[in-house]
């Protein structure tokens, strides 16, 4: 392959997993206020799992380059750029347009990745790491001795999140199946089986009084039931709708409802809070503001990963290529961790 080809994944429409294009192209050129970032690692979220069923809530007309993260090296900059960058090791959150070898970035949303981490475990914990960081530290502002509720404990963002909440001393419960109870509890949490146990009345179990915080990724029924499980002063974080993945119709529908609860349950003098949780909040406001919140919250992150406070949990690496496999074993629901994909 010639040194100015570059990969990229295209999704065309709502197509299984084999229908993922994959194409060359010519790599680009970075304008003013721009780098070119030679991918190192990038990764499939529950996002795009969204995406090419037509699900997620704004996601771009078809065709388009799926991606909602990366890590890699600054291999050119544009006008007003520091040219000093070049050969610097970063992460960016793009929301799509990471799985291709060679990607714009604008230099402002750049984050820089510390030495003595790798770009496959840095890439874990992008939008993995910053969802979790966020969603405890800013939304549910957890503290030491509380005990929480994670959904999903086992998966991308969970796992990050069971982890830094360990950290912070907070006493975990997660649901996962039975295959991952006992890495769960060699992590300190205590799990339940979402298939085979009443979530409800064994979190009642474990926690007569309620619970300070949930995170609950699945949406539905499910988010109801998380916010009957608060103690007074806690707090609810929704963050997706996983259980509106395969359904057909609207893609709003689910988020405009979900948010209607929330905003209900907020107007209702009850001593507990609702959050439906948003990665780009406050973007549109403030794009500055926005981006010096996620440069210090993911440098946090990566403090962790570094103190070894957060395990990279790497379910499997492949290549660009092989899209269709690492889309089909992320949809699985078998693996723990984060499915990355690299050059």
């Amino acid at each position: 392959m010639s040194a100015a080809a570059m990969v990229e994944v295209v999704l065309p429409g709502k197509v299984e997993p084999d229908g993922l294009v994959v194409r060359q192209g010519v790599v680009p050129t970075a304008g003013p206020g721009q780098v070119v970032v030679r991918m190192e690692a990038t990764g499939v979220s529950f996002a795009e799992q969204q995406m090419r069923r037509g699900r997620y809530y704004d996601q771009p007309p078809f065709p388009f380059v799926p991606g909602y993260d990366l890590v890699g090296t600054v291999m050119a900059t544009g006008d007003g750029v520091a040219p000093g960058l070049t050969g610097t090791r970063v992460a960016a959150l793009l929301k799509v347009g990471g799985w291709a070898t060679h990607v714009l970035v604008d230099a402002a949303d750049l984050v820089p990745v510390p030495d003595g981490i790798g770009a496959a475990q840095a890439e874990t914990v992008v939008i993995n790491g910053i969802t979790a960081w966020q969603m405890l530290h800013r939304k549910a502002r957890v503290r030491a001795g509380q005990t929480v509720l994670v959904h999903g404990a086992n998966g991308g963002v969970g796992s990050v999140l069971v982890q830094l909440a360990h950290t912070t001393g907070v006493h975990v419960i997660g649901t996962a199946s039975a295959r991952h109870h006992a890495a769960l509890r060699e992590a300190g949490v205590t799990p339940i089986d979402y298939r085979t146990e009443d979530i409800p009345a064994r979190v009642r179990e474990l926690a007569p009084g309620g619970v300070d915080a949930v995170f609950d990724h699945v949406g539905g029924r499910s988010v109801i039931d998380s916010w009957r499980l608060l103690a007074p002063g806690g707090t609810l974080v929704s963050y997706g709708s996983a259980s509106t993945r395969d359904d057909t119709g609207s893609k709003q529908w689910p988020v405009l409802r979900l948010l209607g609860r929330v905003w209900l349950w907020n107007a209702l003098p009850n001593r507990r809070r609702a959050y439906f949780f948003n990665v780009w909040a406050g973007r549109a406001l403030s794009r500055d503001r926005f981006r010096a919140r996620l440069r210090a919250d993911l440098t946090e992150v990566f403090a962790a990963l570094h103190r070894g406070d957060i395990t990279p949990v790497i379910a499997a690496q492949l290549p660009l290529a092989r899209i269709d496999e690492a889309l089909r074993l992320a949809e699985s629901g078998t693996v723990s961790g984060k499915i990355v994909l690299v050059p």
